[in-house]
């Protein structure tokens, strides 16, 4: 199955920075229709396959710029590729599901949790389908004990899922600087977020100033701002898809930042 990889390195092409910049000029940076809320406690029907390794942790990468952040933990083997329905062209990407398999005959009554990391635009993702891609250890984890190998023969399995709050034990939310990002044109990706797990707006405000200026979405996880020049430390304001609980990390990006650096905040949702 195609689908989108490797755009935590799409920043460092002289091209897709023009692109990006003149898109973030115009993108429109205001929450979405959230669709499957964490208050909605019923199961809904779906389909699921599996990709990467039997055993492994499916995504390399993925469509939401998270990069090397799948093959660890807490995001290592819990990671999805999900249809456009849920994907909601990047603004779904963090959210967290519980996913079930529905065949008794092979499956537990255990779901498992997964992140959305990625996306599956086509096959069996294609014409409005409810759909969840996911690693190859998730996905065997819905089988009864021994029988995961005999799951994943399988194939496309019917499914139930719901939202779930996003747990990180241990993990404040942190803000990574895109590659390319300069005092004209900043880009963060969003990493940790707990409980909502998505992002329906951003602002910065700057050390000297009182206002918030809003960000646009791009793609994936990522934002930016065209302004300048743009002067640290920079304060971030975040605002969930979901539920729009906000959270303020004052001066989480120091004066003397640097693209491709990450900034761990004080403080998480659940902290």
């Amino acid at each position: 199955m195609s689908r989108r990889r490797g755009f935590d390195r799409a920043f460092g092409f002289c091209l897709l920075f023009v692109l990006l910049f003149n898109y973030c000029l115009v993108a429109n940076g205001s929450p979405a229709q959230s669709g499957h809320t964490l208050s909605d406690l019923h199961w809904h029907p779906a389909t699921a396959t599996w990709y990467g390794s039997p055993e492994g942790d499916g995504s390399d990468g993925g469509a939401c710029g998270y990069g090397s952040l799948v093959d660890v933990k807490p995001l290592r083997a819990r990671v999805g590729a999900v249809s456009p329905v849920l994907f909601k062209n990047g603004e779904g990407c963090g959210a967290c599901f519980k996913v079930r398999c529905t065949d008794r005959s092979i499956c537990s009554r255990r779901a498992v949790t997964i992140i959305v990391t990625d996306e599956c635009p086509g096959g069996y993702c294609a014409n409005g389908r409810t759909h969840f891609d996911l690693s190859g250890a998730a996905f065997g984890r819905m089988a009864v004990t021994g029988e995961g190998g005999q799951l994943r023969n399988r194939g496309e399995l019917p499914v139930v899922f719901r939202r779930t709050p996003c747990k990180y034990p241990g993990k404040n939310m942190a803000f990574h600087v895109n590659e390319g990002s300069t005092d004209y044109w900043l880009s963060l990706l969003v990493e940790f977020e707990d409980g909502d797990g998505d992002v329906g707006s951003m602002h910065i405000r700057e050390a000297s100033s009182t206002e918030w200026l809003a960000m646009n979405h791009v793609w994936g996880a990522t934002w930016c701002i065209v302004r300048g020049p743009l002067k640290g430390p920079f304060s971030v304001k975040l605002t969930t898809l979901t539920t729009g609980r906000t959270l303020s990390a004052r001066d989480v990006i120091p004066r003397n930042w640097s693209p491709k650096a990450t900034y761990t905040s004080r403080l998480n949702f659940f902290s």
